[in-house]
């Protein structure tokens, strides 16, 4: 029985050494909190940013939020006059003063009728010289006019010819000064731009109103070279945000659920919707079922994100991974064990297709590791049971 219990006192330090000295082969859900700032790289070789979340990144991040209209397009105007265009169609009214003119016909027989005073011109579609056809006048310029400046072109140029006439100007088919709504709406169309002028909540709604949910849809809006996508909770919820719409401009409302990806050690390992426009990183812990007591390390609560390059070279100016037009990785890294990390968190706003990874304290390699020694001595243990209850 002595020489078994000398056998095991040799055998368990070499096995428990063996083990512990195999921790990094142990079956894990992902690299430690000292890996993942380990494995950041080298000023030279470097594979991505580790930022701390505290107030001075949040700041950082607020000041380089999300696309907005009222910044993109630096529209404060309010809606302008629509004019007329290449495309459209018109229709040209002349009244003269008295009957046998140009336009009037003659004195009718009964001498109580008078002739009619007054002539429509079939309508006529702008053409490409931006030119209508007026009889007697020729032809006319009206593109990037107003039916009024026609109307006193068209006067002017029948002036000697017609009797006092008076002409009155119509845009029967404005195609020129429409919106062009596509995407996740009723009904897509070209929507006219009226006088009074049209916000963005103003056109989506006369093409028939989304099909998604609020909370699921983006609204992009496409003027001349520049494009913004916004979300339609904060155009509905910010009246700036509701800006005027001009002649040409392109309306896309596309549906993007809002997700973001749980991983590690964390109560709900899945890809959870935001039910909302954005949530902080306080709610997105709470969403994952919060940190596993068994498992988590308190200091290794990450964010992994692809950031544009203006705002990645926001919270470092003189990383390596900072190019025009690229995405920089950025790891933003939450350390709870500070109570003040807490506050923060309430204000760090979790972004769409974010991933939110809890990784696993060192102590749960360890645990790992001895329950493994336990499983390889039990045989052992169990033998030397028998002995000693044999007698042996």
């Amino acid at each position: 029985m002595l020489n078994i219990f000398r056998a095991l006192a040799g055998v368990l330090p070499a096995a428990a050494l063996l083990i512990l000295a195999g921790c990094a082969s142990i079956p894990n859900s992902g690299p430690s909190a000292d890996d993942v700032a380990q494995q950041a790289g080298t000023a030279i070789a470097q594979r991505y940013e580790i930022v701390d979340i505290n107030f001075s990144t949040v700041d950082v991040l607020r000041h380089n939020g999300p696309d907005s209209f009222l910044s993109r397009f630096a529209d404060y105007r309010p809606s302008v006059e629509p004019r007329i265009g290449v495309g459209d169609s018109i229709s040209v009214t002349i009244w003269e003063a008295a009957s046998g003119g140009l336009f009037s016909g003659s004195l009718a027989t009964d001498r109580f009728t008078a002739g009619s005073k007054s002539a429509t011109i079939p309508d006529q579609v702008v053409g490409r010289d931006g030119a209508i056809t007026v009889p007697y006048a020729g032809r006319i310029r009206v593109a990037g006019r107003t039916t009024q400046d026609v109307q006193t072109i068209v006067e002017n140029a029948l002036e000697g010819k017609a009797i006092q006439p008076q002409v009155l100007i119509n845009v029967t088919r404005p195609i020129s000064n429409t919106v062009t709504v596509t995407g996740e709406v009723a009904n897509g169309a070209r929507v006219p731009l009226s006088v009074k002028g049209d916000r963005v909540l103003d056109v989506i709604a006369a093409a028939g109103g989304i099909r998604a949910p609020v909370n699921e849809t983006y609204v992009q809006l496409s003027r001349g070279p520049v494009t913004a996508r916004v979300a339609m909770t904060r155009v509905t919820s910010d009246p700036r945000e509701n800006i005027y719409l001009r002649a040409n401009d392109v309306l896309t409302l596309i549906r993007d659920p809002q997700t973001f990806i749980a991983y590690g050690a964390t109560g709900r390992n899945a890809e959870i919707p935001f039910d909302a426009e954005g949530i902080s990183l306080s709610q997105a812990l709470a969403k994952s079922g919060g940190l596993l007591d068994s498992r988590a390390d308190p200091a290794g609560v990450f964010i992994f994100r692809f950031e544009p390059e203006s705002v990645a070279r926001a919270l470092r100016p003189d990383s390596p991974l900072n190019a025009p037009g690229q995405l920089t990785p950025v790891v933003y890294r939450l350390n709870l064990r500070d109570a003040n990390s807490l506050f923060v968190a309430q204000s760090f706003r979790v972004l769409n297709r974010d991933l939110l990874y809890v990784s696993n304290a060192p102590i749960t390699d360890i645990e790992k590791a001895l329950g493994i020694l336990s499983a390889a001595m039990s045989p052992a243990v169990t033998a030397a049971s028998v002995c000693i209850a044999a007698r042996c």
